[in-house]
């Protein structure tokens, strides 16, 4: 029996483009995001490390973009919150569960 290994860089790239592309779809699409990159990233413990890395790359991101839209600054800073709880969970929930059946 080969063991699979999986690989944290490899979890992150799949859970950073799945998010993005995925982003129309609320919860969902995070959660499929975050199982594709638990899978990839080979087991529970690599899937919450390779989930931290873009949840922090996202919201930074989304802190980056506040200067450009001046005139609905308080609507981007609570989309900012919404995305960090509502998104993250979603991607959060899928990497364990990925990461579980890895």
């Amino acid at each position: 029996m080969s063991e699979k290994r999986g690989s944290i860089l490899s979890g992150f790239f799949w859970m950073l483009f799945l998010s993005i592309l995925l982003c129309w779809v609320p919860l969902i699409g995070q959660f499929i995001a975050g199982f594709v990159g638990g899978k990839k990233a080979g087991g529970v413990i690599n899937a919450i490390i390779a989930f931290f890395l873009p949840a922090i790359v996202l919201t930074v991101l989304l802190i980056f973009l506040v200067p450009f839209f001046p005139l609905i600054g308080p609507l981007v800073g609570s989309a900012i919150v919404v995305t960090a709880l509502v998104g993250n969970f979603g991607l959060f929930c899928g990497a364990i569960v990925g990461g579980a059946l890895a």
